[in-house]
């Protein structure tokens, strides 16, 4: 696949397979290799490339206030915390949404996806205070993510980073060796698992992409692609901006008002998320769904019924492959969108104008305590 300007690894085909596609209404010839790098990342591991991230250092005696004015999240956490946040307009509409980890004192990295590269940095530099500067790292620095049960005891064997559980906490970071190379290694997932993500000098990452191939041979280590990853993230219940939020959508619609710390500190948007949250339930939310029948595929824009009524339509939809159906998450727009009357509610999904009955939720199916990737 392509995006901004990258060319990235859809799904990988194996056993002689043509890798190309072969277009169809139903499951295409992916569809099984997929299925299976998405069953490896659950019950193994999994290695992808996110080179393509958009990353920024931000760096500085203001950068903190800059950052801090900028995301809805507290970014003042110790250095090695990682922070995941939204930045808000001042409608309190989603502009961005990335993950910002402090590496020191006043030195800050930026992560976002490759689709809103520019447009996150445009938005950065618009806002900046003071003494802070900007350097873009996106060209220079690949990016791999190891995911899995089995990604701590694959990681280990090439870098003397201690990765237990108690040492290397979920959400925090540290440069560190891994295959003799320095790196930035963060603990985090979009995947909904146990995982790190590796930022490394473009130069040095095919040395280290081997050293964990290799090291992950007795583990079943599986190359993933980005179908996978999608549908990873939609059992999980994910969001990904441009898609599940934007600039006209706010937080509590998008079901992220947890991240927004407005009792810490002031930020852009945070008068009217103030005002937007006192209003109470709002009559649009992400809700996500589940379909009962195992053998439809649901992509986006599939409208969603309740009550022979269209109330919304889905913004990312996939084959959940440890579910057993497809699934998506969409906007609903009702009166009273409690979780207690979207659980019970009778939603449908309509695909080439036939109906589909659903289970609906306003959290991912999958571990929805999230208790695996903090494991």
């Amino acid at each position: 696949g392509e995006v901004g300007g990258y060319e990235r690894p859809n799904w990988f085909a194996r056993n002689g397979a043509k890798p190309e596609y072969q277009y169809s209404y139903k499951r295409q010839n992916w569809f099984e290799f997929s299925a299976a790098e998405h069953r490896a990342v659950r019950e193994a591991v999994g290695m992808y490339d996110v080179s393509s991230f958009g990353k920024f250092r931000v760096t500085g005696s203001d950068a903190l206030a800059t950052l801090q004015r900028l995301s809805c999240a507290d970014i003042a956490v110790p250095v090695g915390g990682l922070v995941y946040t939204q930045w808000l307009n001042t409608r309190g509409g989603i502009e961005a949404d990335l993950t910002i980890a402090r590496q020191a004192e006043a030195v800050f990295l930026v992560m976002t996806g490759v689709a809103s590269t520019y447009r996150d940095s445009w938005h950065l530099r618009k806002n900046l205070l003071g003494d802070t500067f900007v350097e873009d790292l996106s060209a220079a620095y690949a990016c791999l993510a190891i995911q899995g049960p089995q990604a701590r005891t694959v990681l280990a064997k090439v870098t003397d980073c201690d990765l237990s559980n108690r040492a290397f906490t979920f959400a925090t970071g540290c440069l560190t060796k891994v295959a003799g190379v320095e790196v930035w290694l963060q603990r985090i997932s979009y995947t909904g698992e146990l995982g790190w993500e590796l930022l490394i000098p473009a130069s040095a990452a095919p040395r280290v992409y081997q050293a964990l191939w290799q090291a992950g041979l007795t583990e079943d280590i599986c190359n993933v692609g980005l179908h996978a990853v999608n549908s990873l993230r939609l059992e999980k219940g994910f969001r990904h901006w441009g898609h599940d939020m934007g600039p006209t959508d706010n937080l509590q619609q998008a079901g992220l008002a947890f991240t927004a710390k407005p009792e810490v500190k002031d930020f852009i948007g945070r008068d009217v998320f103030l005002a937007t949250k006192a209003v109470g339930l709002p009559e649009r939310r992400l809700v996500q769904f589940r379909l009962h029948d195992p053998e439809p595929l649901l992509y986006h824009h599939e409208p969603i019924v309740f009550d022979e009524q269209i109330v919304g339509y889905l913004t990312s939809g996939m084959y959940g492959h440890s579910l057993g159906s497809a699934i998506g998450m969409g906007y609903v727009n009702l009166p009273n969108l409690t979780a207690e009357n979207i659980r019970t509610g009778a939603f449908e999904i309509e695909i080439a104008r036939k109906r589909f009955t659903v289970e609906a939720s306003l959290h991912g199916f999958y571990d929805p305590t999230g208790a695996r990737m903090r494991a």
